[in-house]
């Protein structure tokens, strides 16, 4: 028997993870009658909090052949054994030994006995809309709605609306499991949308502080992304191998996308962006070597798009979100784009050469050598001595990168005290904040000149505990840090004096999402 549980319903917030696939509204697949007994128990024990009983993913990816991909054999089990580099999973080997990883490696291996799917049936029948809801006109509190952060609180589901000038909370709500990608805002920043790593949109009405409503775009997704009008959304997912567009105004499933190469392989999307310039989407493919842009224009101005009529979708829009797919020499599933969108440069963990495409003639313009497989995702960029620099972190490494964007040189790259996840600054700011994520010094934040471009201060907030993420707030006069852990905090720095301001208690606090620097795509904040 199915078990459906609206998305609203509160028994969602306080359901145990392992049970997480019966309180999503998912039809689950029966398991594959071979699957050993023990691989399986193993799973449910140790990797079903963040995976799932279905093996469908939650805060970990989907776990069957479909998505796994290259991580067969001993690969998979030197993962499940001893975690992966730059993520958060951990091993356990010790906790099971060499024969319990083999077992749950094997039972991996086993298909479901149905592949998932997720079609625009599937998807609209989990909608939960306040239909017939008006949006505030005007701002329910007083603080400057320009001037408000979101602080995403993953230890409990939660965000907290911030007023960016005396940063008192003005309301917490709830948010779907796992939220992932960071919210997206309406261009007029009155509108916020977020998406779980278990596929749920939901809408918020952050003038008026009211959710709107929810629906499951997905079974495994990874971000969303809006278009320069605020009229589409589009969902990255990793299962099924879709992109699913979404009417903004009122949730409701317009397109889905199956990702397929030219030569026919499926892909997973590592990532779907916004490029308002150019009226489209970017996608990063997971699994094949091509960049993907979709236009949110029915009649894009330049040459190389496809209409493919066989996509699912009504019959009104079923010529819209034509399709250019740009070959490239390695599989891409990290980006960054200059301010004007018209260059986009890729990371592979295949290589340790960066690829510059020029979006314009849609073809590669140069390589970068980026070692340490760098996090593209969230690097800035800001003038330098008569050009524009670049700089991001790197997932492997204790170094920064600073990249020319009119030569692709690298300028400099700068030792850090461990590998970091994070890099934000201002235009009002002299200074660069980069965390150290991973490994013994991740509670570290380094504060870095951008004219000279070393570290002039290294902070300690919460010595032995994580600390991650800045945002800035609308005028660069504060900066915002995350301690990331369940008993963590929001700490205000001073920007120009580093010195604390207060510190705003929150459950596991990650990304903070300023409206102003979102909906202007700030050169300090990544897009």
């Amino acid at each position: 028997m199915t078990r459906r549980i609206s998305s609203s319903d509160p028994r969602r917030a306080t359901a145990r993870p392992a049970l997480l696939s019966l309180v999503m509204g998912l039809t689950l697949a029966p398991m594959a009658a071979s699957a050993a007994p023990e691989g399986r128990a193993l799973y449910v024990e140790h990797c079903a909090a963040c995976h799932l009983e279905s093996r469908l993913g939650a805060n970990g990816p989907a776990l069957i052949p479909d998505t796994l991909g290259r991580m067969y054999g001993p690969k998979l089990e030197d993962v499940i054994a001893h975690g992966r580099a730059a993520t958060q999973m951990p091993g356990f080997l010790e906790q099971i030994g060499p024969d319990g990883v083999a077992a749950i490696a094997a039972y991996l291996a086993e298909p479901l006995a149905e592949t998932p799917t997720w079609g625009l049936e599937d998807i609209l029948a989990t909608r939960s809309f306040r239909d017939g809801y008006t949006h505030a006109t005007t701002p329910v509190f007083a603080a400057d709605p320009m001037n408000v952060t979101l602080a995403v609180e993953i230890a409990d589901s939660h965000i907290s609306v911030l007023d960016g000038d005396t940063f008192a909370v003005l309301t917490r709500f709830e948010t779907p499991f796992a939220v992932h990608g960071g919210p997206k805002f309406s261009p007029d920043g009155r509108l916020v949308y977020i998406v779980s790593r278990d596929g749920w949109v939901q809408k918020y009405d952050l003038w008026g502080l009211t959710e709107v409503g929810r629906i499951r775009a997905g079974l495994n997704a990874r971000n969303i992304a809006i278009s320069a009008d605020g009229k589409w959304l589009a969902v990255a997912n990793y299962l099924p191998m879709t992109l699913t567009i979404l009417d903004a105004e009122t949730l409701t499933p317009a397109k889905v996308i199956d990702i397929k190469g030219k030569d026919g392989r499926p892909s997973r999307v590592s990532a779907v962006y916004q490029a308002p310039p150019r009226d489209s989407f970017i996608l990063a493919l997971k699994d094949i070597p091509e960049v993907w842009e979709i236009s949110t224009l029915a009649n894009p101005p330049h040459t190389g798009w496809v209409h493919d009529n066989r996509i699912e979708g009504p019959p009104d829009i079923k010529r819209r979100f034509p399709v250019r797919k740009i070959t490239v020499d390695h599989i891409l599933d990290d980006f960054f784009f200059d301010q004007g969108y018209e260059h986009l440069i890729g990371a592979s963990r295949e290589t340790e050469q960066a690829q510059v495409i020029d979006l314009v003639i849609g073809r590669k313009v140069a390589e970068i050598d980026l070692p340490g497989m760098p996090h593209l995702g969230s690097g800035i960029t800001w003038p330098w001595r008569g050009t524009t620099l670049m700089a991001t972190a790197h997932l492997k490494e204790g170094m920064i990168s600073f990249i020319d964007m009119k030569t692709w040189k690298t300028v400099k790259r700068l030792e850090t005290l461990g590998p970091g996840f994070f890099m934000r600054s201002h235009v009002n700011s002299p200074h660069v904040w980069a965390d150290v994520f991973f490994g013994p010094n991740k509670d570290v934040m380094h504060v870095i000149d951008k004219e000279t471009l070393e570290i002039v201060e290294t902070l300690r907030p919460a010595p032995g505990k994580t600390v991650a993420h800045t945002e800035f707030t609308k005028d660069g006069r504060h900066a915002l840090v995350s301690i990331w852990e369940d008993d963590g905090a929001v700490i205000v720095y001073d920007a120009a004096t580093l010195q604390e301001v207060t510190r705003l208690p929150m459950r596991k606090p990650s990304g903070k999402y300023n409206v102003w620097n979102k909906i202007t795509f700030a050169e300090g904040t990544s897009h």
